[in-house]
């Protein structure tokens, strides 16, 4: 690849994000049914009706609670880099973003594959894809450093996003009985640091006040995967299973507040963009 066409490979990346076959892709994506290795008769076809069955087999075994043990560390780096962010700015942009960009390949493996008795290996497809891309898009990032920690933007109108993130980094839940609890330990224990739709809220915030001085692409790639995941939340948590999952579902609405934020501004045109 000569290096004029590589020089073009950002302006592409950003391009994509603003055709209209960009958000058809992710549509049609809702539709691709999840692997699984045994328990299913595939004689008559996928029937569609099976996915809501084997999403909640795989997400409710996914390979994120074998590894309890680095929970706190996936806690204590985040609040490390924000902390950073706000002392160092630039200095540590780019570790910032490689860091959010192994974030999204962790969440893709380890929250969308499971091993089950039921159905063997069960990989939620759609998941995969999608975050695998939002970490694509922050790789992009750490190599561009379109993200300008130097000053946040001084509007009030973004505070809100503070109490927000702060709440899903908390997650202040039991997760056995899935109600709540305000332990504050959970700040540095539970699986919230491992957990995409936890700490998407937490990133997306971080970009918002930051706005317009961040990559405009990776922020709408982030809060598009962000919105979707947020929708199928609300259906989950406040409809399919509102009496045991009422109090999780307030826990991401966050996401869905911000994830909807983040993609209406980030297709707003701007007159100061980094």
């Amino acid at each position: 690849m000569s290096e004029k066409n590589f020089e073009k490979i950002p302006n592409q990346l950003e391009l994509i994000t603003k055709r209209w076959w960009f958000y058809l892709f992710f549509i049609l994506l809702q539709f691709v049914p999840p692997y699984i290795s045994k328990g299913l008769d595939m004689s008559e076809g996928f029937k569609m009706s099976e996915m809501g069955w084997i999403t909640g087999e795989i997400l409710t075994h996914a390979l994120i609670y074998n590894y309890k043990a680095i929970y706190p560390l996936f806690k204590i780096i985040p609040l490390l880099l924000i902390i950073g962010i706000i002392w160092l700015k630039n200095r540590i942009t780019f570790i910032f973003d490689l860091y959010v960009a192994i974030s999204y390949l962790l969440f893709a493996f380890l929250q969308s594959i499971a091993y089950t008795e039921k159905y063997g290996l069960a990989i939620l497809t759609v998941n995969l894809v999608m975050f695998l891309i939002v970490s694509f898009y922050w790789f992009w990032e750490a190599s561009v450093r379109k993200n300008d920690f130097s000053a946040p933007n001084q509007s009030s109108r973004k505070y809100w996003v503070i109490p927000l993130s702060f709440l899903a980094f908390w997650y202040p839940i039991n997760i056995d009985t899935m109600k709540p609890d305000f332990n504050l330990l959970y700040l540095f224990t539970n699986m919230a640091g491992l957990a995409f739709c936890l700490m998407t809220t937490v990133y997306i915030a971080l970009l918002l006040l930051y706005y317009p001085k961040v990559n405009i692409a990776t922020l709408k790639v982030t809060s598009l995967v962000g919105t979707i995941i947020g929708l199928y939340n609300l259906l989950t948590n406040f409809i399919i299973a509102p009496q045991l999952l009422w109090w999780n579902g307030i826990l991401h609405l966050p996401l869905i507040f911000m994830s909807i934020y983040g993609l209406i501004i980030s297709g707003k045109k701007v007159t100061e963009i980094n």
